[in-house]
Protein backbone atom coordinates (compact mmCIF):
# COMPACT_ATOMS: atom_id res chain seq x y z
CA UNK A 1 0.00 0.00 0.00
CA UNK A 2 1.31 3.56 -0.67
CA UNK A 3 1.34 5.83 2.06
CA UNK A 4 1.30 9.42 2.38
CA UNK A 5 4.72 9.52 3.88
CA UNK A 6 6.06 8.06 0.52
CA UNK A 7 4.52 10.30 -1.31
CA UNK A 8 5.54 13.50 0.52
CA UNK A 9 9.37 11.28 0.16
CA UNK A 10 8.97 11.69 -3.54
CA UNK A 11 8.16 15.35 -2.83
CA UNK A 12 11.02 16.00 -1.08
CA UNK A 13 13.01 14.03 -3.92
CA UNK A 14 12.01 16.41 -6.76
CA UNK A 15 12.37 19.45 -5.09
CA UNK A 16 16.32 19.04 -3.38
CA UNK A 17 16.92 16.50 -6.53
CA UNK A 18 19.51 14.48 -3.90
CA UNK A 19 18.98 11.69 -1.06
CA UNK A 20 20.47 13.89 0.92
CA UNK A 21 18.63 16.93 0.24
CA UNK A 22 15.37 14.88 0.50
CA UNK A 23 16.55 13.45 3.92
CA UNK A 24 17.04 16.89 5.06
CA UNK A 25 13.75 17.89 3.83
CA UNK A 26 11.75 15.04 5.62
CA UNK A 27 14.12 15.17 8.89
CA UNK A 28 15.44 12.00 9.20
CA UNK A 29 18.51 10.23 8.07
CA UNK A 30 19.97 9.31 4.60
CA UNK A 31 20.30 6.09 5.68
CA UNK A 32 16.46 5.76 6.83
CA UNK A 33 14.93 7.91 3.33
CA UNK A 34 16.76 4.65 1.80
CA UNK A 35 15.39 2.24 3.60
CA UNK A 36 11.96 4.02 3.28
CA UNK A 37 12.24 4.06 -0.95
CA UNK A 38 14.09 0.29 -1.19
CA UNK A 39 10.31 -0.43 0.93
CA UNK A 40 8.22 1.74 -1.65
CA UNK A 41 10.18 0.61 -4.64
CA UNK A 42 9.91 -3.02 -3.26
CA UNK A 43 5.99 -2.71 -2.97
CA UNK A 44 5.79 -1.70 -6.44
CA UNK A 45 8.33 -3.47 -7.84
CA UNK A 46 10.14 -1.29 -9.69
CA UNK A 47 12.68 1.51 -9.15
CA UNK A 48 11.36 4.98 -8.84
CA UNK A 49 14.16 7.24 -10.05
CA UNK A 50 17.47 6.15 -11.52
CA UNK A 51 20.66 6.03 -9.70
CA UNK A 52 23.76 8.38 -9.84
CA UNK A 53 21.49 10.48 -12.21
CA UNK A 54 22.83 14.24 -12.09
CA UNK A 55 20.29 15.78 -11.99
CA UNK A 56 18.20 13.64 -10.35
CA UNK A 57 15.70 11.51 -13.09
CA UNK A 58 12.46 9.84 -12.45
CA UNK A 59 11.21 6.29 -13.81
CA UNK A 60 8.66 6.02 -15.27
CA UNK A 61 6.58 4.52 -12.91
CA UNK A 62 8.57 7.06 -10.47
CA UNK A 63 6.92 10.15 -12.58
CA UNK A 64 3.46 8.47 -12.36
CA UNK A 65 3.97 8.37 -8.53
CA UNK A 66 5.00 11.69 -8.42
CA UNK A 67 1.94 13.00 -10.04
CA UNK A 68 -0.21 11.18 -7.65
CA UNK A 69 1.68 13.12 -5.04
CA UNK A 70 1.34 16.66 -6.56
CA UNK A 71 -2.35 15.49 -6.95
CA UNK A 72 -3.10 14.22 -3.10
CA UNK A 73 -0.87 16.24 -1.23
CA UNK A 74 -2.17 19.38 -1.86
CA UNK A 75 -6.03 18.07 -0.96
CA UNK A 76 -4.80 16.24 2.36
CA UNK A 77 -3.60 19.39 3.19
CA UNK A 78 -6.04 21.18 2.90
CA UNK A 79 -8.64 18.44 4.15
CA UNK A 80 -6.11 19.23 7.45
CA UNK A 81 -6.46 23.03 7.94
CA UNK A 82 -10.19 22.92 6.89
CA UNK A 83 -10.44 20.34 9.67
CA UNK A 84 -8.18 22.06 12.00
CA UNK A 85 -10.54 25.11 11.29
CA UNK A 86 -13.18 22.56 12.62
CA UNK A 87 -11.98 21.61 15.78
CA UNK A 88 -11.06 25.51 16.78
CA UNK A 89 -14.86 26.64 15.85
CA UNK A 90 -16.54 23.88 17.58
CA UNK A 91 -16.95 25.45 20.08
CA UNK A 92 -18.49 28.40 18.46
CA UNK A 93 -22.24 26.40 17.18
CA UNK A 94 -24.12 23.64 17.90
CA UNK A 95 -26.55 23.01 14.53
CA UNK A 96 -30.06 21.90 16.95
CA UNK A 97 -33.27 19.71 14.96
CA UNK A 98 -36.32 18.94 16.55
CA UNK A 99 -38.91 16.67 15.53
CA UNK A 100 -41.14 17.91 18.09
CA UNK A 101 -43.24 20.77 18.03
CA UNK A 102 -43.86 21.03 21.11
CA UNK A 103 -40.50 21.05 22.61
CA UNK A 104 -39.90 24.64 21.62
CA UNK A 105 -40.97 26.38 24.81
CA UNK A 106 -39.29 24.39 27.01
CA UNK A 107 -35.87 24.52 25.55
CA UNK A 108 -35.54 27.92 25.97
CA UNK A 109 -34.87 27.83 29.19
CA UNK A 110 -31.98 25.63 28.71
CA UNK A 111 -30.82 27.65 25.95
CA UNK A 112 -30.27 30.61 28.23
CA UNK A 113 -28.59 27.86 30.77
CA UNK A 114 -26.05 26.78 27.41
CA UNK A 115 -25.32 30.38 27.52
CA UNK A 116 -23.57 30.41 30.82
CA UNK A 117 -22.08 27.42 31.13
CA UNK A 118 -20.30 27.76 27.38
CA UNK A 119 -20.19 32.03 26.60
CA UNK A 120 -18.90 31.50 23.20
CA UNK A 121 -21.46 28.51 22.11
CA UNK A 122 -24.24 29.55 19.49
CA UNK A 123 -27.25 27.27 19.04
CA UNK A 124 -29.25 27.21 16.29
CA UNK A 125 -32.63 25.83 16.79
CA UNK A 126 -34.31 25.08 13.70
CA UNK A 127 -37.34 22.60 12.98
CA UNK A 128 -36.84 22.95 8.97
CA UNK A 129 -35.70 19.56 8.81
CA UNK A 130 -38.99 18.27 10.98
CA UNK A 131 -39.62 15.14 8.95
CA UNK A 132 -35.86 14.69 7.54
CA UNK A 133 -34.01 15.85 10.42
CA UNK A 134 -31.86 12.15 10.77
CA UNK A 135 -31.05 12.51 7.15
CA UNK A 136 -30.22 15.38 8.03
CA UNK A 137 -28.27 14.39 10.92
CA UNK A 138 -26.28 12.26 8.44
CA UNK A 139 -25.48 14.55 5.82
CA UNK A 140 -23.90 16.79 8.44
CA UNK A 141 -26.37 19.79 7.99
CA UNK A 142 -27.22 19.24 12.14
CA UNK A 143 -25.46 18.51 14.96
CA UNK A 144 -27.86 16.57 17.18
CA UNK A 145 -31.72 16.04 16.84
CA UNK A 146 -33.66 15.60 19.28
CA UNK A 147 -36.22 12.47 18.57
CA UNK A 148 -38.65 9.68 19.98
CA UNK A 149 -38.11 7.66 17.14
CA UNK A 150 -34.64 6.38 16.80
CA UNK A 151 -33.63 4.56 13.21
CA UNK A 152 -30.61 2.50 14.17
CA UNK A 153 -27.45 3.18 12.34
CA UNK A 154 -23.63 2.55 12.64
CA UNK A 155 -22.47 6.24 11.95
CA UNK A 156 -25.14 7.70 15.15
CA UNK A 157 -25.37 7.42 18.37
CA UNK A 158 -28.53 7.71 20.49
CA UNK A 159 -28.59 8.86 24.13
CA UNK A 160 -31.97 8.71 26.16
CA UNK A 161 -32.71 12.04 28.01
CA UNK A 162 -35.53 11.15 29.60
CA UNK A 163 -39.33 9.68 29.15
CA UNK A 164 -42.30 11.35 29.22
CA UNK A 165 -46.16 10.70 29.23
CA UNK A 166 -48.40 11.76 26.73
CA UNK A 167 -51.76 12.09 27.72
CA UNK A 168 -55.57 12.40 26.04
CA UNK A 169 -56.41 15.94 26.13
CA UNK A 170 -60.23 16.79 26.31
CA UNK A 171 -63.15 19.89 27.16
CA UNK A 172 -64.53 19.31 30.56
CA UNK A 173 -68.02 18.83 29.13
CA UNK A 174 -66.67 15.91 26.96
CA UNK A 175 -67.91 12.49 28.42
CA UNK A 176 -64.35 11.26 27.81
CA UNK A 177 -62.89 13.84 30.89
CA UNK A 178 -64.64 11.57 33.25
CA UNK A 179 -63.03 8.41 32.26
CA UNK A 180 -59.79 7.16 34.76
CA UNK A 181 -58.30 5.97 31.26
CA UNK A 182 -59.01 5.81 27.89
CA UNK A 183 -59.08 2.35 25.77
CA UNK A 184 -58.45 2.61 21.94
CA UNK A 185 -61.76 1.96 21.09
CA UNK A 186 -63.09 4.87 22.88
CA UNK A 187 -61.37 7.35 20.22
CA UNK A 188 -62.60 5.58 17.03
CA UNK A 189 -64.17 8.06 14.68
CA UNK A 190 -62.81 11.29 17.02
CA UNK A 191 -61.39 14.55 15.40
CA UNK A 192 -58.12 14.66 16.88
CA UNK A 193 -56.22 17.88 16.87
CA UNK A 194 -52.42 17.92 16.35
CA UNK A 195 -49.47 19.82 15.41
CA UNK A 196 -48.94 19.59 11.44
CA UNK A 197 -47.23 16.49 11.41
CA UNK A 198 -48.90 13.66 9.50
CA UNK A 199 -51.08 11.38 10.99
CA UNK A 200 -48.64 8.39 10.70
CA UNK A 201 -46.46 9.69 12.66
CA UNK A 202 -48.34 10.80 15.84
CA UNK A 203 -47.71 8.82 19.01
CA UNK A 204 -51.32 8.80 19.68
CA UNK A 205 -51.79 7.03 16.29
CA UNK A 206 -48.38 4.77 16.17
CA UNK A 207 -48.77 3.55 19.53
CA UNK A 208 -52.16 3.70 20.97
CA UNK A 209 -54.52 3.39 18.19
CA UNK A 210 -52.62 1.83 15.20
CA UNK A 211 -51.90 -1.49 17.44
CA UNK A 212 -55.45 -1.87 19.01
CA UNK A 213 -56.74 -1.72 15.13
CA UNK A 214 -58.63 1.46 15.52
CA UNK A 215 -59.48 3.71 12.67
CA UNK A 216 -58.62 7.48 13.46
CA UNK A 217 -61.06 10.48 12.82
CA UNK A 218 -60.90 13.49 11.04
CA UNK A 219 -57.43 15.19 11.60
CA UNK A 220 -57.34 18.79 12.38
CA UNK A 221 -53.67 20.51 11.85
CA UNK A 222 -52.53 23.84 14.25
CA UNK A 223 -49.07 25.31 14.43
CA UNK A 224 -49.55 26.88 17.84
CA UNK A 225 -49.69 25.22 21.14
CA UNK A 226 -51.95 27.83 22.79
CA UNK A 227 -54.57 27.66 19.67
CA UNK A 228 -54.46 23.94 19.94
CA UNK A 229 -55.84 23.61 23.37
CA UNK A 230 -58.40 26.43 22.79
CA UNK A 231 -59.84 24.61 19.99
CA UNK A 232 -59.95 21.52 22.10
CA UNK A 233 -61.67 23.59 24.76
CA UNK A 234 -64.39 24.53 22.32
CA UNK A 235 -65.03 20.52 21.40
CA UNK A 236 -64.03 20.88 18.53
CA UNK A 237 -61.77 17.79 18.48
CA UNK A 238 -59.64 16.17 20.86
CA UNK A 239 -55.69 16.03 21.30
CA UNK A 240 -52.82 13.60 22.84
CA UNK A 241 -50.33 16.14 23.75
CA UNK A 242 -46.81 15.55 26.69
CA UNK A 243 -47.40 16.86 30.02
CA UNK A 244 -45.56 20.15 29.35
CA UNK A 245 -47.67 21.07 26.93
CA UNK A 246 -50.47 20.18 28.92
CA UNK A 247 -49.14 22.55 31.74
CA UNK A 248 -50.57 25.95 29.47
CA UNK A 249 -53.99 25.14 29.49
CA UNK A 250 -54.25 27.41 32.92
CA UNK A 251 -57.25 29.44 32.42
CA UNK A 252 -59.01 26.93 29.87
CA UNK A 253 -61.85 24.53 30.59
CA UNK A 254 -59.57 21.62 30.14
CA UNK A 255 -58.91 17.63 31.24
CA UNK A 256 -56.49 15.26 30.76
CA UNK A 257 -56.46 11.70 30.74
CA UNK A 258 -54.21 8.99 30.75
CA UNK A 259 -53.81 6.74 27.49
CA UNK A 260 -54.55 3.35 28.74
CA UNK A 261 -54.48 1.72 31.95
CA UNK A 262 -50.36 2.44 32.54
CA UNK A 263 -50.14 5.41 30.48
CA UNK A 264 -48.95 6.06 27.16
CA UNK A 265 -44.94 6.79 27.88
CA UNK A 266 -42.99 7.78 25.20
CA UNK A 267 -38.51 7.95 25.32
CA UNK A 268 -36.62 11.07 24.44
CA UNK A 269 -33.32 10.95 22.68
CA UNK A 270 -30.78 12.68 21.29
CA UNK A 271 -28.99 11.64 18.12
CA UNK A 272 -25.30 12.98 16.88
CA UNK A 273 -22.23 11.68 15.14
CA UNK A 274 -20.92 9.02 17.13
CA UNK A 275 -17.13 10.54 15.89
CA UNK A 276 -18.36 14.33 15.90
CA UNK A 277 -15.72 17.21 16.50
CA UNK A 278 -17.56 18.95 18.90
CA UNK A 279 -18.54 16.21 21.33
CA UNK A 280 -17.84 18.01 24.18
CA UNK A 281 -19.97 20.71 23.42
CA UNK A 282 -22.89 18.75 22.27
CA UNK A 283 -22.53 16.96 25.97
CA UNK A 284 -22.94 20.00 27.89
CA UNK A 285 -26.14 20.60 26.11
CA UNK A 286 -27.89 17.33 26.61
CA UNK A 287 -27.00 17.46 30.33
CA UNK A 288 -28.84 20.31 30.46
CA UNK A 289 -31.37 18.80 28.25
CA UNK A 290 -31.59 15.86 30.48
CA UNK A 291 -31.67 18.19 33.86
CA UNK A 292 -34.96 20.33 32.18
CA UNK A 293 -36.56 16.92 31.56
CA UNK A 294 -36.01 15.96 35.32
CA UNK A 295 -37.87 19.21 36.03
CA UNK A 296 -40.29 18.47 33.83
CA UNK A 297 -41.50 14.89 35.05
CA UNK A 298 -41.75 16.33 38.36
CA UNK A 299 -43.82 19.14 37.32
CA UNK A 300 -45.96 16.76 35.62
CA UNK A 301 -46.21 14.36 38.77
CA UNK A 302 -47.58 17.57 40.75
CA UNK A 303 -51.04 17.94 38.23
Amino acid sequence: MIELRHLRTLMALKESGSLAGAAKKRFVTQSALSHQIKELETRINSAIFIRKSKPLSFTQEGARLLNLAEEILPKVMVTESDLKKGLDAESQSLKLGIECHSCFRWLMPVTEAFKQLAPDGRIDLSSRHLFDSLNALELGELDIVLTSDPVPGHALAYQHLFDFEVKLVVANDNPLAKETFIKPEQLAKQTLISYPVPLQRLDIYKHFLEPAGVEAGEQKQCDLTAMLLQRVACNDGIAALPSWSINESHGLNLSSVRLGAEGLKRPLFAAYHRNAANTNLIQKWLTLVAAEGLKLQRLAQQH
